[in-house]
């Protein structure tokens, strides 16, 4: 399963000529690759796939899907384990 994961941009900054971005992924900060959304800047949301921005999407997107992403979580720890 490929899963793109909503973070904001915190900071962006140029590596060996490639556009990159520190990205909070609510309180966790980790370095993405911006290449492919020239027209993010700090403070946009945008989504991202294994290191990898891809959109730039609304907050109110990465909000929806932040929750939706918890869901699952809490889903997976309610349910039985089989042993």
């Amino acid at each position: 399963m490929c899963l793109g994961v909503p973070g904001k941009i915190v900071e962006i900054y140029e590596a060996n000529g490639l556009a990159m971005g520190k990205i909070d992924f609510g309180g966790v900060l980790r370095e993405a690759c911006l290449t492919y959304v020239p027209e993010a800047k700090v403070g946009d949301y945008v989504l991202v796939h294994v290191g990898f921005a891809l959109n730039v999407i609304s907050e109110e997107e990465a909000n929806e899907t932040l929750a939706l992403l918890n869901e699952i979580v809490n889903l997976e720890e309610e349910l039985p384990t089989q042993d």
